[in-house]
């Protein structure tokens, strides 16, 4: 048993905007104060964070003029100096501002997908100057509540070209920035374009720059939509697609709840951290929550510390599991491993195979204990072995 004390090499990042939230909903005005950047960048680096992300509103106010946006900008790097945070990540701001009602790539309105465009080329040459890897989209104002009102297949031919434009400069530049879009079902659209996993990995197979882009899938974003997590991840990671990842709580399909993570669905945390551990995923595990409008500044500490602590405790767990050969007898007794073994055998033909016989009754009365090896899992889970 470990202390569960995050240090950098955990690599645990935060958005500025979620321990900076401030408690702000549709039913309710903000119940804390503003939080300063550079004391985000602060704080989480003394809790054991190794990264922070940001949108450019985050850090720089929508329409701040030059000498303001360099005067906070260079503040910001000092803070990351001092700290040796990095910036993990960066992403644009599409959706706040009122002239992103309907969206930024995909708005019916030519003007607006221009400036969208725009805005993103410019925080572009931003993310180059922190030195952050990734960017990410959220595509969270791309989507209709009419059907009528968005053409579809010409909603997706403006994505696209979207993302050609920007995958293309990035290479024009030399920025070493990979994208990754971050799917949605709805919220605050009604319907939101590449939805799921699924959706957003069949529109990438359609980009000029197909190798550039990859997902950020979040946690409550799959399970908004009724979808398992850990299955979703373990298809992007097959596909060399899991570039960046959010990592928070959800109960099941209802509103974006944007839990600390380990809240909610618990058991499918669990699968999710056994599933990034088992693949060696390196990148970033990133914490896209909001803590509750109940807590005051030191409450948003603890959540934040939360994240993190919740998430050593769950790689501990899985690594037991793993690890227990009361386990591994029960992954025989599922067959597990046979999966791994192709169904054709080497040499052998389709004839081969037609001429095979098989005894069906035996193959039907034949269990699966997969029972036996969930309840392992649970109890990994929950501490008792």
């Amino acid at each position: 048993m470990t202390d569960f004390v995050p240090t950098p090499a955990d690599r645990f990042a935060f958005g500025l905007w979620t321990v900076g939230w401030p408690g702000l909903d549709l039913f309710g005005s903000a119940s804390r104060p503003p939080l300063d950047p550079v004391e985000a960048v602060n704080r989480l680096a003394e809790l054991g964070a190794y990264g922070v992300s940001l949108h450019d509103d985050d850090l720089v106010p929508f329409g701040s003029t030059e000498e303001t946006r360099s005067a906070l900008i260079g503040r910001f790097t000092r803070a990351l100096a001092q700290t040796g945070m990095v910036t993990s990540m960066v992403t644009t701001n599409l959706f706040s501002h009122p002239v992103f009602k309907d969206g930024g790539f995909t708005s019916n309105d030519r003007a607006v997908r221009r400036f969208a465009i725009k805005k993103v080329l410019r925080n572009l040459d931003l993310a180059a100057e922190l030195g952050a890897p990734t960017f990410v989209l959220w595509g969270g104002r791309e989507g209709a509540e009419s059907h009528a009102g968005k053409d579809i297949a010409a909603a997706l031919d403006r994505y696209r070209e979207a993302m050609n434009i920007l995958c293309g400069y990035v290479r024009e530049q030399g920025y070493t920035i990979r994208f990754a879009i971050e799917p949605k079902p709805n919220e605050p659209r009604g319907d939101i374009l590449l939805p799921t996993i699924g959706h957003a990995l069949a529109f990438i197979n359609t980009l000029d720059d197909s190798e550039m882009v990859g997902l950020n899938p979040e946690v409550g974003h799959e399970e908004m939509a009724g979808l398992n997590f850990a299955q979703g991840i373990g298809q992007a990671i097959w596909h060399g697609k899991l570039f960046h990842i959010d990592l928070n709580g959800q109960h099941g399909p209802r509103f974006d709840q944007d839990l600390r993570f380990g809240a909610g669905n618990l058991r499918g945390a669990f699968w999710a951290v056994d599933t990034l551990e088992t693949a060696g995923y390196a990148g970033p595990k990133h914490f896209d929550y909001k803590p509750p409008r109940t807590e005051d500044i030191g409450g948003v500490w603890e959540t934040a510390r939360a994240c993190m602590r919740n998430y050593l405790i769950l790689r501990e767990r899985a690594a037991a599991f793993r690890a227990d050969p009361e386990v591994a007898q029960a992954m025989t007794d599922a067959r597990a491993p046979e999966l791994a073994q192709p169904t054709l055998a080497p040499g052998e033909s389709v004839a081969d195979l037609r001429a095979a016989e098989f005894d069906v009754p035996a193959l039907a009365s034949r269990g699966m204990a997969f029972e036996r090896l969930d309840q392992l899992a649970m109890e990994h889970l929950l501490g008792a072995r």
